[in-house]
């Protein structure tokens, strides 16, 4: 590597680190700052997970009650069957389909980052707000 080089890269790596404590890998569907600001989307995922009380079930922090603890199943399943369970539901385990509710059709990738990001421990429950 040249000098020219090594020179942009740590001039990067170092512009990276003082962004803050923003936290979006590529392969992240989320991006989240002090544990409870989060990208648009996933607010908006939020937003859904509430106007749906989604934690009769699965529990106000999304660790289960009479549903499964999304914490937990969101480290198994994939993103594509995470919208399958959800649009289709479980009928057999008691899971309702939602692909009739507009909301959730509009912002299922806001849900799947949203209960992914708490499922890895980067989103903080309870209250949201907006990352500017």
């Amino acid at each position: 590597m040249t000098k020219t080089g090594w020179a942009a890269a740590m001039a990067f790596a170092l512009a990276g680190l003082g962004l803050g404590l923003a936290v979006a890998a590529d392969d992240k569907p989320y991006q989240v700052a002090e544990g409870n600001k989060v990208d648009k989307t996933t607010l908006e995922g939020w937003r859904t997970w509430r106007a749906l009380a989604c934690e009769r079930c699965h529990g106000a922090r999304q660790e289960g009650m009479v549903g499964p603890s999304l914490i937990e199943s969101l480290k198994q399943l994939s993103k594509d069957e995470f919208k399958q369970s959800v649009l289709k539901g479980r009928l057999d385990k008691g899971m309702p389909n939602f692909d009739g509710s507009k909301m959730v059709v509009e912002n299922i990738d806001g849900l799947y980052a949203y209960l992914k990001g708490r499922s890895d421990g980067a989103i903080k429950p309870g209250r949201l707000e907006e990352l500017k």
